[in-house]
């Protein structure tokens, strides 16, 4: 620990913000990075302590407390306090495939696990970790690392977000042949589809596939694994098939939609956004230009439809809360604002969220256009789209049917295991357990690589942090 008193001296200083007047009004990112020296004052602000709790990577009371990937926090801390940027980096690697994704989109469990928290401001472990790895990009310090041989083993990994480019990244380092297959036109899943471009820019996405690529894996986008003659050339082909397709199957909203236009949900709107301005695609869904849109659901989802709704040039922008608005407090007795309301409060004047209250029905026009929602409290708002931004109730069907594989909400596997029913098949990411974060994403594709290391080559030497 260099900075034995950094914790006493410094304040937290978080990544500065451009105003939100200003950000709403394009797609890029919004978060600035900090001057070196600022940075290393939050670095010396870690307090190195005896037992690092910023690392543990639990669950408790259902949530995530302490990082998954069990990241060297308190030691690549010090690097940064220390100037040396290099050791940092390789502290930082040890553990954490992708810390440009998490350093962006992480809701930092590391943080609220942080002891210098408990009786001030936490670390900004997430912003120091963006820091690393974005200062290794720009120095061209991250170098493609390709294996010094090749095992002869074939893995085919089906889904390109968090979890199948984990896997693949650990399985290519080991020597083996890895394809990814993506369904869409692009690689990266979630990362690409399902955050908008100000908070995960494209194209970091794109330069760490490049970098993949550079480094061996080979990516086919456009096919689908859930054709079952696909399946069946997979499994004929590969010595192992790793099935990292998400949880893409939405909540049911509960009301009549049948006829309806003017209703979709979440992911859908947020993919349509992504494809229509930062690809120049032109989807069906519709924008929000000139709509009164109402948003059904908490979380980070319905804060990036809130975001993309202003940015498209809504009307007006509801955000519906089911549970009251106490149980969303913090120890101040304050409501927090994250990146999306502040933006709403700067755009409208007001926090858009109306808490304890839902969706009764629906109000349309002769033709079945969508005009109004009528809400539990009896109440009609003007509605020209209605966002569900409800969650999902588990993986989709038919890549698991495809290939024969068992599942519930999710894919079936053995307690502590990746492996599924069917021989030389595994399952990682939110499609083995269920709707997560990036960050448990990451870490489930390390641990399945880690097991079906083994399967082809008799042991591994990669680490399972699960």
């Amino acid at each position: 620990m260099g900075k034995t008193t950094g914790f006493l001296e410094y304040i937290r200083r978080d990544d500065p913000s451009r105003p939100p007047l200003e950000r709403v009004r394009d797609w890029d990112a919004f978060h600035l990075p900090l001057p070196d020296a600022a940075r290393e004052q939050q670095g010396a602000r870690c307090m190195n302590c005896g037992v690092p709790f910023c690392q543990t990577g639990m669950l408790w009371e259902g949530k995530t407390f302490g990082c998954p990937l069990h990241n060297l926090i308190p030691e690549w801390n010090d690097m940064i306090f220390s100037g040396n940027r290099s050791h940092a980096l390789s502290r930082l690697l040890k553990s954490n495939n992708f810390p440009e994704f998490t350093g962006r989109v992480c809701p930092a469990p590391c943080e609220h696990a942080c002891i210098c928290g408990i009786y001030g401001d936490a670390v900004t472990i997430r912003d120091n970790e963006l820091c690393i790895i974005e200062d290794a990009f720009a120095s061209k310090a991250m170098k493609r690392r390709r294996p010094p041989q090749w095992s002869g083993k074939k893995v085919a990994v089906v889904g390109s977000g968090p979890a199948g480019l984990a896997a693949a990244d650990q399985l290519n380092h080991r020597g083996h042949s890895v394809t990814v297959i993506e369904r869409e036109e692009r690689p990266g899943g979630l990362l690409t589809y399902g955050i908008p471009n100000m908070k995960l820019p494209k194209s970091v996405v794109q330069r760490r596939v490049d970098l993949m690529t550079d480094e061996g894996v080979s990516f086919v986008t456009g096919v689908d694994a859930a054709q079952p003659r696909t399946a069946q050339r997979l499994l004929a082909e590969y010595d192992a098939v790793i099935l990292c397709c998400g949880a893409e199957k939405s909540r049911p909203l509960g009301l009549d939609t049948k006829g309806v236009s003017g209703v979709c949900y979440g992911t859908e709107y947020l993919k349509a956004a992504v494809e229509r301005h930062i690809f120049g695609k032109t989807p069906a869904l519709p924008t929000a230009q000139g709509r009164d849109v109402v948003i059904i659901g908490t979380g980070d989802t319905a804060s990036d439809c809130v975001a993309t709704a202003l940015r498209q040039g809504a009307a007006s922008v509801t955000q519906l809360v089911r549970r009251g608005r106490a149980d969303y407090l913090d120890q101040n007795g304050r409501l927090p604002l994250d990146y999306a309301h502040e933006e709403a409060v700067a755009v409208t004047g007001e926090d858009p969220r109306r808490f304890g209250v839902q969706v009764q029905s629906l109000v349309t026009a002769e033709d079945g256009t969508l005009t109004g929602v009528v809400t539990t409290d009896g109440d009609t708002i003007s509605c020209g789209l209605l966002i569900a931004a409800t969650g999902f109730a588990g993986c989709a069907s038919n890549v698991c049917k495809a290939f024969g594989v068992e599942m519930d909400r999710t894919v079936r596997t053995p307690e502590g295991s990746y492996a599924t029913n069917v021989e030389k098949v595994f399952a990682a990411g939110d499609m083995r357990r269920g709707q997560s974060l990036v960050v448990w994403a990451i870490a489930e594709g390390r641990a399945a690589a880690a097991e079906v290391d083994e399967y082809l080559i008799g042991y591994t030497n990669l680490v399972r942090t699960m």
